[in-house]
């Protein structure tokens, strides 16, 4: 882990330790569940992960937004944004102390 993130060498790592395959392996392994994630999501369904979290893709209209630094008003276009919402589980565990 570097610098308090979490890469997807570092998710690929734990992976092989865990489960004792190769790195090759598990990268093509996480590679392919987060593509299902993103595809399912392009295609508007949700994704529910029992006892971590749903992600959804909420479309937003277009709206009247402001320059920061002139004041102009400039139209913000419609679009497609993706909704997290963690699991009671997830939440629970993220509150415990350390």
């Amino acid at each position: 882990m570097t610098n308090g993130t979490i890469t997807r060498a570092d998710l690929i790592r734990a992976l092989a330790e865990e489960i004792g395959l190769s790195r090759s392996d598990c990268a093509a392994i996480l590679e392919e569940v987060l593509d299902e994630i993103a595809g399912c999501l392009v295609r508007g369904e949700p994704v529910k992960i029992y006892g971590f979290a749903s992600f959804s893709v909420r479309h937003k209209k277009q709206r009247m937004g402001r320059n920061i630094l002139t004041g102009e008003e400039v139209p913000i276009l419609p679009r497609r944004v993706v909704k997290f919402r963690p699991s009671e589980n997830l939440k629970f565990k993220v509150n415990q102390p350390d």
